[in-house]
C-alpha cells in the first residue's frame, strides 16, 4: 500500500501549480512551441517507444492510488466470457428466431441460428451465477471491505458487477483498449472504472488485492488470466488463494488437466491449485474461510 502523501510545508511549487502557470510559447520568441512544453504535459513526448518505461510505471500507479485512496485491500477477481447472454436477453434472441422460422422450411442459415439461440440461453444460467456471486460477495461487508473485480466489459463481467450494484456496494471493472473498442459495462462504480493498455499491468491489478478468483466459462482471454495465475501459483510467486473454475463440465471439456498428469507436464498435487463449483453459493462457501485467514492475517478481528 502507497502512504498518503502529507507536506507541511512546500518551498517548490507543485506540477500542478506550474502547469497551471505555463502558457502557450508566442511565435516570436526563440523557442518551438514542441521543445519548451513542460515534460509531463507534452503527449507527443509521453507516447514515443523510448518512454515506454514511464507509461509502465504510470499504469501501475494511477490504479494503486485510486484503490488506496477509497480504502480497497480486498478483491474477487471474477473472470469469464463477454459473449455468455443475460437469460432475458438470450431468451428474447431465441423467441425471435423462433418467429423467424415460423411457418418456413428451415434452412441452414435458420437452423444455425436456432442452435446458437438455445446454446445462449444454456449458457445464460452462468450470467446468473455471476451476478448471485456478485450479490453474495458484495453484502459479505457493511464497508465495501470485500470488492467485486472484474475484467469491466460485457458478458460474465457486467453480470458480477451488476450483482453488485444491486446491492448499491462498490465494484471495480479494469477495461482494455482494444482494436474493436470495448466499452465498460454500466455496472461499474464510476471511482472504479479503470482502463489500461498493458495486458500484463491490467493482469497484475486483478491479483494484487485478490482473496480469490473464480473463473467462468471464457475464450482464449479468460485461460490467459486463470492460467497466469494458476502459473503464479504454482511456481509460489504468489500466496495461494481459492481458484475455483465454475461448470465441472466446461472446463473438463476444454481443459483435459489430467491429460497434462499423464504427460507427466503437471504434478498430481497441482490438481489441488484449483477446485469446481457449480454454483455462487458453492463458490461462497470456499471464499468465506479465504477471507477470514486475510482478515486474521492483518490482525483484524
Amino acid at each position: 500500500m502507497i502512504p498518503p502523501l502529507k507536506v507541511k510545508k512546500r518551498l517548490f511549487p507543485t506540477a500542478d501549480e506550474d502547469a497551471r502557470a505555463a502558457r502557450d510559447v508566442d511565435d516570436g520568441l526563440p523557442c518551438d512551441a514542441e521543445t519548451y512544453k513542460l515534460a509531463y504535459q507534452d503527449e507527443n513526448f509521453l507516447l514515443r517507444d523510448e518512454l515506454r518505461p514511464v507509461r509502465l510505471q504510470l499504469e501501475l500507479l494511477k490504479p494503486e492510488l485510486s484503490q488506496h485512496e477509497q480504502g480497497i485491500d480486498s478483491t474477487v477477481v471474477i473472470f469469464g466470457s463477454a459473449r455468455i447472454k443475460s437469460p432475458e436477453e438470450a431468451a428474447q434472441q431465441l423467441a425471435a428466431v423462433q418467429q423467424e422460422s415460423d411457418g418456413r422450411t428451415e434452412s441452414p442459415e435458420i437452423t444455425r441460428k436456432l442452435a446458437e439461440a438455445k446454446r445462449n440461453v444454456e449458457m445464460s444460467r452462468y450470467y446468473q451465477e455471476a451476478r448471485r456471486l456478485g450479490q453474495m460477495v458484495s453484502s459479505h461487508t457493511t464497508r465495501n471491505e470485500l470488492v467485486v473485480v472484474t475484467g469491466g466489459g460485457p458478458g460474465i463481467m457486467e453480470a458480477a458487477n451488476r450483482g453488485a450494484h444491486d446491492t448499491k456496494a462498490l465494484s471495480m471493472g479494469m477495461n482494455i483498449v482494444l482494436p474493436h473498442e470495448q466499452y465498460p459495462n454500466p455496472y461499474i462504480s464510476s471511482k472504479l472504472c479503470f482502463r489500461f493498455h498493458y495486458f500484463a499491468i491490467r493482469k497484475m491489478h486483478l491479483l494484487m488485492r485478490a482473496v480469490s478468483l473464480v473463473a467462468f466459462p471464457g475464450g482464449f482471454g479468460t485461460f490467459d488470466e486463470l492460467f497466469e495465475a494458476l502459473t503464479l501459483i504454482q511456481t509460489k510467486k504468489i500466496k495461494p488463494i481459492p481458484v475455483l473454475l465454475f461448470g465441472r463440465r466446461f472446463w473438463n471439456d476444454v481443459v483435459n488437466f489430467q491429460g497434462l498428469v499423464k504427460a507427466g507436464t503437471i504434478s498430481p498435487k497441482d490438481l489441488d491449485l484449483f477446485k469446481f463449483v457449480e454454483t455462487a453459493k458453492e463458490a461462497w462457501e470456499y471464499i468465506v474461510p479465504a477471507y477470514a485467514e486475510y482478515r486474521e492475517s492483518l490482525g483484524d478481528p
